[in-house]
């Protein structure tokens, strides 16, 4: 809560005083240009140094090609050609060892880096196949979740075999998921099939909101006392769970249980979860995994739930659409709210976007389940805003399904990323920015030029929401996956992705200088002053539509000096000092703080 209301306040505080003037800069013109410059991640490249990964890390030799052949253009020769084969034959064969080895995730990891060669029907197997693989194994260990999981996967990239959807149908009328019944039932119906009539009369039934509510619980936080003011009070964070599996796993929300898992938090914490109201007993729970910038957690207690929510026939919602959040506001246990969806594509997290919701939300109902009138999942609770009653949001459960095999792994889920920001524009989605030493800017992609597809799949959706699209193209991948990112000059190039930082533009503006960072930051996109005199360093160039700089009411050609820079990472947000003559107001110079928040949502 703390962090929306500190968001809101932070962009309706643009400072500006007018005809306040401030010593001049004397920045010259090739400083300015060097400040501009990116900086160089590589220094020079021998194939010396490429060959030695050839063998043990194929994927990272593919990668330092792209990087050898940015650098030396033209770079074609036999050696590094011949390289650039052994690197493929090497990925095949780990696949197949893979394979042999029964490691379908690792083995379906390797199917996506070999699609960017142009690799995509090997005798080792397609990633639809590995996938369901995957599934059946699952299956056989018990492990429910991963295996319906890995099988609604195999199905969106090639539709299951009936007798495949058959063998899912049947295990979840045994462990009574009524929503994943229904989806495999689907299936099987879709292509002219059939099922048992016991398995098809529980896949159309429906679960009463009676039976939801027993699989939502109260979560508690224990972090001992806090002292304000000289008074000691107990310090509790509460928060909503639900269950997704018959083994006592459970999703809530980061924000809720980040006091167990934060290393910068030194204080005392112990999670426990509650079935009932006060009077009930406090069950130990644990974290498995987390995934802070999806604001989402698995947790788990030694519990056999009396109802387990599905994550397999979830629902993108229309807007209009009636749903129930179910959760534990105030500590009130069992409590389900109704509303509608106000808005879909709100961009509220670092990745993909968020449902407005107008059922009523308030503290302690964060991390509980949204679900529709038939009891489909639509998404989880995240966040109120505190000034604005009734304004609500939802991570959707699509995101949740897709971002839930590396919270099962255990651990911080990590992420894959290219090092880029980029600006949706009517021509498509634009590279503003390039972070240093990211694989993006090892391969020296230009910015200002546009991203015409990624793995060779052209995205087209509606107006304001390319970027999550985009997103969506990498989220479901691991780091040291290769990538393939084609430009609207036709240039083609495939990177070796890498772990996404936590909060991937304060790392950039630590290595950057303040110049560069304007540009994903503020908007702000500065190019060298003409003038050689004591004036004004920079021109604005382009000022990003929507931007904290458009709300300034900064425009192109607006000559700019830079004040000062300050990055509050622990806040979470940076400002920036400028002084700046706005042809708009007769070229009075004027002096303005920027102020941005760190977590922007428009990175790759």
């Amino acid at each position: 809560m703390g962090l929306r209301k500190m968001r809101n306040s932070i962009l309706t505080s643009l400072i500006f005083a007018g005809a306040v003037i401030f010593p001049l800069s004397c920045v010259s013109a090739t400083q300015a240009e060097k400040r501009l410059a990116p900086p160089r991640s590589t220094g020079e490249l021998r194939l010396e140094d490429i060959q030695r990964y050839v063998l043990e890390e194929p994927v990272r030799a593919i990668h330092l090609i792209g990087v050898y052949r940015s650098i030396y253009k033209d770079a074609l020769g036999e050696e590094i050609l011949a390289m650039e084969n052994q690197a493929i034959q090497n990925l095949k064969d780990a696949q197949a060892l893979a394979i042999r080895e029964k490691r379908w995730e690792d083995a379906a990891s390797l199917a996506r880096s070999l699609a960017t060669q142009g690799i995509h029907a090997e005798s080792t197997g397609m990633e639809p196949d590995l996938l369901l693989a995957d599934a059946t194994d699952q299956l056989s260990a018990g492990n429910n979740l991963p295996a319906f999981l890995s099988a609604v996967r195999s199905h969106d990239l090639k539709s299951l075999e009936i007798q495949d959807a058959l063998i899912f149908l049947e295990r979840a009328a045994v462990v009574k998921q009524r929503r994943a019944a229904a989806f495999f039932f689907s299936i099987i119906e879709e292509q002219g099939g059939t099922a048992p009539e016991n398995l098809r009369q529980f896949a159309l039934g429906q679960d009463t909101a009676g039976d939801m509510i027993k699989g939502v619980v109260t979560v508690l936080v224990n972090r001992g006392f806090r002292i304000q003011r000289g008074a000691g009070s107990a310090d509790w964070v509460s928060g909503s769970a639900f269950f997704v599996d018959s083994s006592g796993l459970m999703i809530t929300n980061y924000h809720v249980i980040a006091s167990e898992v934060d290393p910068t938090y030194e204080g005392y914490s112990r999670m426990y979860i509650r079935l009932g109201d006060a009077s009930s007993p406090r069950i130990p729970a644990k974290v498995i995994g987390w995934d802070k910038t999806m604001d989402l957690a698995l947790i788990k207690a030694e519990i056999k739930p009396e109802y387990v929510f599905s994550l397999v026939d979830w629902v993108i919602p229309q807007v209009g659409d009636t749903v129930y959040a179910i959760g534990s506001p105030a500590g009130l246990e069992k409590t389900v709210t109704r509303g509608i969806v106000s808005a879909l594509g709100r961009r509220l997290l670092q990745i993909g976007d968020v449902i407005q919701i107008d059922a009523a939300v308030n503290p302690g109902n964060s991390g509980g389940p949204v679900v529709d009138m038939e009891g489909h999942l639509v998404g989880i609770v995240f966040a109120g805003v505190e000034q604005f009653d009734g304004l609500n949001f939802a991570v959707p459960a699509e995101r949740l399904a897709a971002a839930l095999p590396a919270m099962i792994v255990g651990g911080k889920a990590q992420r894959p990323w290219l090092g880029l920001t980029v600006s949706e524009t009517a021509k498509g989605a634009e590279i503003i920015y390039v972070a240093p030493f990211t694989p993006a800017a090892e391969q020296q992609l230009p910015e200002g030029i546009f991203i015409t597809s990624i793995n060779d799949e052209e995205v087209s959706v509606p107006q304001g929401a390319l970027i999550p699209a985009l997103q969506d193209r990498l989220f479901s991948g691991r780091p040291g996956e290769l990538v393939a990112l084609t430009r609207s000059d036709g240039v083609r190039h495939v990177l070796m992705t890498i772990p996404r930082p936590d909060v991937p533009l304060a790392e950039a503006a630590k290595k950057d200088s303040r110049e560069r960072v304007a540009a994903p930051l503020f908007g702000l996109i500065l190019a060298p002053s003409m003038n050689r005199g004591l004036s004004t360093s920079y021109l604005i160039k382009k000022v990003v539509r929507g931007s904290i700089a458009d709300s300034a009411g900064l425009s192109e050609q607006d000559p700019v000096s830079i004040r000062g820079f300050r990055l509050e990472e622990k806040d979470g947000y940076a400002l920036l000092d400028i002084n700046v003559k706005k042809r708009r107001m007769g070229y009075l110079e004027t002096y303005m703080r920027l102020p941005a928040l760190l977590d922007s949502p428009d990175t790759l």
